[in-house]
């Protein structure tokens, strides 16, 4: 079983061990499933389904995660979205809400198209 290879943002990081991780874990956004390409010829409706995605929240080792230069800024509510949140499943679905409409108008302003292209290998 090997995983998808998904780009993701780090919003928070602990280096050292903290409660129950006792290794370095950062609390990460990223994209699960990228909004697809849309043509002139599509009409509103369509072209607003088609520019949905769907984002996912996690912690990760940071033995696992691999750096690049580049950097996306992405202001979430510190309240809302934190690694004691994303436990509760309820307050996890508001942070995911909440992250998804921040990555949405992240999309629809064009400007970091690279991080919303399926990654390539």
């Amino acid at each position: 079983y090997q995983r998808r290879v998904r780009e993701a943002v780090v919003s928070t990081q602990s280096t050292g061990g903290a409660g129950d991780r006792q290794y370095g874990h950062a609390l990460v956004v990223g994209i699960e499933r990228n909004p697809k390409p849309i043509t002139k010829s599509m009409g509103k409706k369509k072209q607003n389904k088609r520019n949905k995605l769907k984002p996912f929240v996690k912690v990760y080792n940071c033995n696992h995660l691999m750096p690049t230069r580049y950097v996306l800024d992405l202001p979430v509510d510190k309240e809302i979205f934190n690694k004691n949140a994303i436990k509760d499943p309820a307050q996890k679905r508001k942070a995911l809400a909440a992250v998804k409409t921040k990555l949405e108008e992240k999309y629809k302003t064009g400007k970091t198209r690279w991080f919303f292209q399926k990654l390539r290998i």
